[in-house]
Parts: C-alpha cells; structure tokens; sequence
C-alpha cells in the first residue's frame, strides 16, 4: 500500500483526489471534537465512557461500541456524536426490504436510475434513524443531569434545550451522510467506509497512547500489556488479511463458436468465490438484533423485564454467545445468497458456450457452484463468529483487566472493517493509476 501511496501522489488528478480525501476526513475529525450546546460534557463523557457510568451495562455497552465508530465523538458530547450509524443501520433496512418487497426489487434492477432513487430512499431512513437514536440518547442522559440550561438562561426550560440537542444531533448525523457521499464523489474509495475506518483508528491510537502514556506515569512494568496487545494484534490483522483474501476459483472453458468469418471462445477463465464475500455485515446486525431489546430495557433499570434479560441474555451470558453465534451464521448465509446465484451463473455460461470440466450444462453445473459456495459461506461464517466471540477472550485472557481499554478500542469488527477498507482502499487507488495510465497511451 504504501508503494501505491507513493506512485499515486506523483499523479496530479490522483493527488488531487487523495487530498480531497484527507480534508473531508479532517472536516470530520474536528467535528468530532466541537461540543453540543446544552450538554453538559463531563456527564455526558462519564455516561459512555466511564467505569462508573453505564459501562457494563447493555446501553453502556452499546454506546461504547458507537463511541468507538465514531472516535470518541459520543463521549466528547459533539455534534457530530451519531456518526455514520444512522446511514449503516438504513442502509441494511433498504437491502433487506429490497428483498422483501417487489417494487424496491425492481428498483435495484433499473440500473443507475433505480440505485439513485434507493439511494435517496436510504437517506430518509437514515434521517428517521438519527432522529430515533438522538432522541433516545438525550432523553436517557438527560435523566442523568447531562443537559445543562445555563448557556440559554433560566428563562429557557429544559424540553427545548433537550430539543435543541436532538435537533444538533440529528443534523450532525446527515451531515457526516454528506462527508461521506462528497468523499465518494471527489475522493478515493466508498466516503462512508472511510469514515468508519479513521473513526476506529482514532479510537485505537488514543488507547494505545493512554496505555504508553500509563507506562511513564505510573511504572515500567506496565509495558508489557500494550507489546502484547500489539504483538496479539499484528497476528490477527494477519489472520484477517488472509482469510478476507482468500477465495476458491473455479476454471470456466469456454467451447469454440464459429460466427461469420471469425472464431469466437476457446479460452479459460475461473469463477472467483471469495471465503468471506458478506464481509462484516452479518456480525453488524446480529449485535444489533441482540443488542436493542437490551438498550431498550436498560432505559428502565427498575423493571422485571430488564433484570431478567440481564441474568439469562445478558452480554456476555452463554445464551447471548450461542444465539449471537445463531444468528452471525444465518445472516452469513442469507446475504451469501443474495450476492451469488448459483441459476443465474450457471444460465450464464451455458448461454456463452462456457462450462466447467467435468459437470454438462445446466443443473449439473447449477449443483456444482450450490455445493462449492455452500463450503465457503460455512467456512466464511465461521469464521466471522470465531472473529466476533473469540478475541476478547483472547485480549482478556492474556492481559487481563488492564487490557480492557485496548481491547474494547480494537473490537473484532473493528479489526475486519479496518482491513477490509485499507484493501479496498489500496484497489481504488490501483484503480484510478490504471486509469490515468490507459488515458496517458491513448493521448
């Protein structure tokens, strides 16, 4: 990558996009430090960071987990706090609707015309989103005595100081979808995959550096948690890298068609199927599915309902593991079959005189390509749930409570979505080289 890097800044349009880039990123980072008015920042930091605010609870836990994509945003109390969960969450509601229901189906096959009008339809998810999301987290803190009336008077109560911070909120978070969507437009690789990807990263140097920076306050002999944490995590970016470029290829021969004067096919080519084609998208919404009952009870500490999902579904529980294991390999499944269609494939290289030696056209190649992509979702899926539930135990289990912080920085999802967009983002970059290349030998 930074080879690319290099050879990418000597051209000027490739320059140009990457510098683009790097200011909308830097947009977002300072508003991920500029605080909302009528928030209280130091209760609000407390809340969703501290050990003796609501971590370990479910909502703590869910909040820390959205302080953490967002960089520290939420517990900084800014305005861009919501960051681009919003867009995440809408964005998984429209694919699952598209299948769901015809009209957005015929949508998503109406070529760019239909993406443009899904994709406005994501927005307005997203918008009801953030608005849910923000009027649940001021409404929670506000309980807390984290909103503060004393910028506004006493002449200003406080249901309108409440509704200016869901307001902020809430046009925090679709202005982070227009960073990302300018990102996309006139920079390098997907704007909201960016986004995310320096979120985490933000997040993990501040916790790197607390951990160093304990080494020279508090003694030498805590340098051993943050080398084994980096040491530990150099081996999983490495099993990631692997696993997330690892595919089967399937040879494909194509016969020879005689059309006119002229002989056509006669050449090899391969199906690729990569091991994890769903990427993180399977673990995103099953900690979602299992993580909102538990937000949503956890607003009522005092309720039967909330004691007992804390006891018997609780994060952490063996329910909670063995459904959310359940779910990680359902959903891995599900979307492996919406991404690759074994009828449409095998159509296809039978209309083109292509086939796989050994299996004749038509079913038998259908059952060949079922049975192979079959494999590799079982294989893909377990992994992705060895990813999600095993490394905090391996975090916690070799640096133990001191660890916590690094661990809780650098969660398994983060460590998938920060590979899986540095790769996407070095293909990109590749990407537009070719490009200005081909564009420079036809000149």
């Amino acid at each position: 990558m930074i080879k690319t890097l290099k050879e990418a800044i000597k051209m000027k349009d490739v320059r140009r996009k990457i510098l683009w880039t790097i200011l909308l990123l830097l947009v977002y980072r300072i508003g991920a430090w500029i605080p909302i008015p009528g928030i209280n920042p130091e209760v609000f930091t407390f809340g969703v960071d501290g050990e003796g605010g609501w971590r370990g609870s479910a909502a703590g836990d869910f909040l820390y987990i959205l302080n953490a994509v967002s960089g520290g945003a939420l517990a900084n109390a800014a305005i861009l706090a919501l960051g681009v969960g919003p867009y995440i969450t809408s964005s998984i509601v429209i694919q699952l609707l598209t299948i769901a229901l015809p009209p957005l189906e015929r949508l998503s096959k109406q070529g760019n015309e239909g993406r443009r009008k899904l994709a406005v339809y994501t927005r307005y998810v997203a918008l009801f989103m953030a608005l849910a999301q923000a009027t649940a987290i001021a409404i929670s803190f506000g309980m807390g005595d984290s909103i503060n009336t004393a910028l506004f008077g006493d002449m200003v109560p406080g249901v309108v100081v409440t509704l200016l911070v869901i307001l902020v909120l809430t046009a925090g978070a679709m202005f982070t979808v227009w960073i990302g969507d300018k990102i996309t437009e006139h920079g390098v690789s997907n704007g909201m995959s960016m986004l995310i990807f320096v979120g985490i990263i933000s997040s993990g140097t501040t916790a790197l550096y607390a951990a160093f920076y304990n080494v020279f306050t508090v003694g030498i002999e805590h340098l051993t948690t943050p080398l084994v944490f980096l040491a530990l995590l150099v081996v999983m970016f490495f099993v990631v890298v692997f696993v997330d470029l690892g595919e089967r290829r399937i040879p494909v021969t194509y016969a020879k068609q005689v059309k006119g004067n002229k002989m056509y096919g006669g050449q090899s080519n391969h199906i690729p199927l990569k091991v994890n084609a769903v990427g993180v998208i399977p673990i995103i919404f099953a900690f979602s599915l299992l993580n909102f009952p538990q937000l949503i009870f956890s607003f009522f500490p005092e309720s039967g309902a909330n004691i007992w999902f804390a006891q018997h579904m609780g994060t952490g529980s063996w329910p909670n593991i063995i459904l959310t294991a359940l779910l990680i390999l359902g959903f891995s499944y599900f979307y492996a079959s919406i991404s690759f269609n074994p009828e449409d494939v095998s159509r296809n290289l039978q209309q083109n005189g292509g086939f796989i030696i050994g299996y004749r056209p038509g079913p038998p190649t259908r059952d060949y390509l079922k049975k192979v992509h079959n494999r590799m979702t079982l294989f893909g899926a377990v992994f992705l749930a060895f990813m999600a539930l095993v490394p905090s135990v391996i975090f916690t289990a070799a640096l133990g409570g001191e660890g916590g912080m690094l661990a809780n920085a650098f969660t398994s999802i983060g460590i998938l979505i920060t590979v899986s967009v540095a790769l996407e983002f070095d293909k990109q970059l590749q990407g537009q080289m070719l490009m200005k290349t081909y564009k420079g030998f036809l000149k």
